[in-house]
């Protein structure tokens, strides 16, 4: 028979073991998030404040200024366009695009299109044929676009433009942007939603999808190609929420707090990708414009607000602190290396500016006209409306100049698809709210009425 005193031990006894289980079970998790993070434990413990930044500023028509700095971004569109093809050189004069330049093409006809400056006519024009080039390309081993095309030819190429039968491989970034508009056509656009499902039938996206992340494709020394993750903090989430719109598992990408880590610039806790360049293959840079459009196609949400607030505050205290106007990003340069990453920070070193391998580029920091007008769409503080005056300067018959050079003194005068294309969202934005959802009614009306020559 057993005891009162025995029957006591065997409840404590199950106590005692539910205990230890799930002591263990909070063992496990949090050893699972420091795996996860790198044994970062300020990232994981990190809440995004769902109060970051200025309130959002309301909409606006666009006066006769913003309407000819419309007109002047849309003009390097109509200068660029390639009779043959429908599509967009990524820089002037320049017979070549990726996607996400391609990309930025399709969303500034959008913006275009809805501010009054493109006729719809010439819209449904633009688009049909750029969506039959893009169903007809030649595709990097047959899955997805290949990382630089011709325009003239739709030949695929190297980075130099030189023609190659094989191609150079695949970018899951790049076609994280060019989803965003065609999301945006099928939505706004119905009669253009035959010609992306074309598109669509005609790519294999799910080759650029693995285990919710992105994976572009690289050519092997030996033959074949490999596949690599893409993406680092900022442009991974960008371009993830491309694919998150058409239904495309890409939950690991999309996590801001996996790869989360910290640097102090200027007593501000400013965002980095803590993966190593050395060890995964891939510089990290902390700058402007994943931010900036992730702001102005989609909206703000709680995570991306609270980190794009602290990447332009950062901006915001160097000018403070050292009287240069600062909005750095990734540009178009008008001489050697004719690409930069101007970053916040670069694999921890504040104020970094490097090429694409990651070398030292300092002398060619700019103010950056698309960086600069859009924190302005987005934030007009009194900061922002410094760097918009800084860059008004930049217009052209053909276009938008890329910056001002910040210790040349003299304006970086190339001419690039992505930085009209940025502008014409950001108008978009100042007058009817993000590209993926505009405000109807009564604003976008008046807009569009204002904006008919």
């Amino acid at each position: 028979m057993t005891t009162p005193t025995h029957n006591g031990w065997r409840s404590a006894r199950g106590h005692i073991v539910f205990l230890l289980a799930l002591i263990s079970a909070f063992a496990l998790v949090y050893w699972l998030e420091q795996w996860e993070t790198g044994g970062t434990s300020t990232a994981s413990a990190w809440t995004a404040d769902p109060d970051a930044a200025a309130p959002r500023p309301p909409l606006e028509p666009l006066g006769d200024d913003e309407l000819e700095a419309a007109r002047a971004a849309w003009a390097y569109f109509e200068g660029n366009t390639q009779s043959d093809t429908g599509l967009v050189n990524s820089v002037a004069g320049y017979p070549a695009t990726t996607m996400w330049d391609t990309g930025g093409y399709l969303l500034a006809a959008i913006a275009a299109e809805r501010l009054g400056i493109l006729p719809r006519q010439e819209f449904d024009r633009r688009m049909t044929q750029a969506l039959d080039s893009l169903a007809r390309l030649p595709l990097y081993d047959g899955r997805l676009p290949n990382k630089s095309y011709d325009t003239t030819t739709l030949a695929m190429t190297d980075y130099a433009n030189t023609p190659t039968e094989a191609g150079i491989g695949w970018s899951a970034l790049d076609l994280g942007r060019i989803l965003v508009p065609f999301d945006a056509l099928m939505r706004h656009y119905p009669e253009h939603a035959a010609g992306v499902d074309a598109v669509l039938d005609h790519w294999d996206l799910a080759s650029a999808v693995q285990d919710g992340e992105m994976i572009g494709a690289l050519p092997s020394e030996g033959g074949g190609y490999e596949l690599v993750q893409e993406g680092r903090l900022g442009y991974e989430q960008y371009s993830a929420k491309g694919f998150a719109l058409l239904g495309y598992d890409v939950g690991e990408a999309a996590r801001v707090e996996a790869h989360l880590d910290w640097v102090d610039v200027a007593g501000l806790d400013v965002p980095v990708d803590q993966r190593d360049p050395e060890e995964f293959g891939a510089h990290a840079h902390t700058l402007s414009e994943p931010y900036l459009l992730a702001a102005l196609e989609f909206g703000w949400d709680t995570r991306l607000r609270d980190l794009a607030w602290r990447v332009y505050q950062a901006q915001e205290r160097r000018h403070a602190e050292t009287g240069i106007l600062t909005a750095v990003t990734e540009d178009h340069l008008d001489r050697a290396p004719h690409f930069i990453f101007s970053s916040v920070v670069a694999e921890g070193e504040p104020w970094a500016v490097q090429t694409d391998t990651g070398e030292d580029a300092d002398e060619f920091r700019i103010l950056s006209t698309k960086a600069a007008l859009g924190w302005h769409a987005l934030y007009r503080t009194p900061y922002t409306e410094e760097l918009a005056a800084a860059v008004w300067d930049l217009q052209t018959p053909n276009g938008w100049q890329t910056g001002h050079y910040e210790s040349l003194g003299e304006p970086n005068a190339v001419l690039a698809a992505n930085t009209n294309a940025v502008i014409l969202e950001a108008l978009h934005y100042w007058a009817l709210g993000p590209i993926l959802h505009p405000q109807g009614g009564e604003e976008r009306d008046e807009t569009a009425s204002a904006a008919t020559p």
